[in-house]
C-alpha cells in the first residue's frame, strides 16, 4: 500500500547541467526497497504529477531523493523552480525493480538518466556490505551527461566489488571510458563471467528494448536472469 505525504524540499543538487536532485526531508522510517520509484506532484493549476526513481538509499536516512532531467515540459519548469522549503506531495513506493540479495554477481547496464535506481541499490549494497559483485555499464553521449559519476567513484573507492564501466558516444580526452555503443562485445569484454549474472537494465525504453534483444538472442542469457522497470513515463 503506497503512502501519501506532503515532504519540504530540504536540498536540491545539480547533478549535471540538466540533471537535478531534489530531497525532501522524512522523519522516522522511510519505508521502500532499493529501485523502486515514487509519484511527485506539484501543487499548481492544473496539478502536475509525474513517476520519478528514488535515488536515495534506504541506508541513506531522514530524506527521500528523486532525481530528474530537466526539460521543457511543464512539469520539469515547474520542478525546477522548486526552492529548499518548499512543499511537495509524494506517493510512494512502486515498482519491482529490486535487488534479489541472493544473487551472489548482478549486472547493470544503463543509459542517461535511466542510472537513478541503479544508483539507489548500488549504494544500498555498499553501505550494507553485501558482498555482491556487481558490474555497472553506463552509457552516455558526453562526459557531461554523467550524472551521479563522483558518487560511484566514492562508492567503488569503499567496496572493491563494484566496477563501473563508461561507454560515452563521444570521447573524453583523460577520461577512461569505451566509446561507441553497448553491444555484446562490450558485455563479453567487460563481464567475461555474463552467463553468471542477473542482468538489470534501466534506460531510454529502446535502448532497453535493444538491450533485452541482445542479452537474449546474442548472449543466450535465460529471460529469468534479465531483469526490467516497466516504468511508466520514463
Amino acid at each position: 500500500m503506497a503512502d501519501e505525504l506532503e515532504l519540504k524540499i530540504e536540498e536540491i543538487i545539480q547533478r549535471t547541467y540538466n540533471v537535478k536532485s531534489f530531497r525532501a526531508e522524512v522523519g522516522g522510517e522511510i519505508g521502500f526497497q532499493a529501485g523502486q520509484f515514487l509519484q511527485v506532484s506539484l501543487e499548481v493549476e492544473p496539478e502536475l504529477k509525474r513517476y520519478l526513481s528514488i535515488s536515495s538509499s534506504p541506508s541513506e536516512k531522514g530524506y527521500l531523493e528523486f532525481t530528474k532531467k530537466i526539460t521543457e515540459s511543464d512539469f520539469s519548469k515547474t520542478l525546477t523552480n522548486l526552492k529548499v522549503g518548499d512543499y511537495v506531495k509524494i506517493k510512494y513506493p512502486f515498482g519491482n525493480f529490486t535487488l534479489d540479495e541472493a544473487a551472489k554477481k548482478i549486472a547493470f547496464i544503463s543509459g542517461g538518466i535511466g542510472i537513478t535506481p541503479i544508483r539507489s541499490i548500488c549504494k544500498s549494497v555498499v553501505d550494507k556490505k553485501l558482498g555482491t559483485e556487481i558490474t555497472l555499464i553506463y552509457a552516455n553521449r558526453t562526459f557531461e551527461d554523467i550524472a551521479f559519476r563522483e558518487d560511484f567513484e566514492r562508492m567503488q573507492e569503499q567496496y572493491p566489488k563494484l566496477k563501473v564501466v563508461h561507454v560515452l558516444s563521444e570521447a573524453s580526452p583523460g577520461f577512461m571510458s569505451r566509446v561507441g555503443r553497448v553491444n555484446n562485445q562490450v558485455v563479453k569484454d567487460e563481464i567475461p563471467d555474463y552467463l553468471e549474472r542477473k542482468f538489470y537494465l534501466c534506460g531510454p525504453p529502446a535502448m532497453v528494448e535493444a538491450m533485452k534483444k541482445i542479452l537474449s538472442e546474442e548472449s543466450i542469457l535465460p529471460k529469468e536472469s534479465i531483469i526490467t522497470e516497466n516504468f511508466v513515463g520514463y
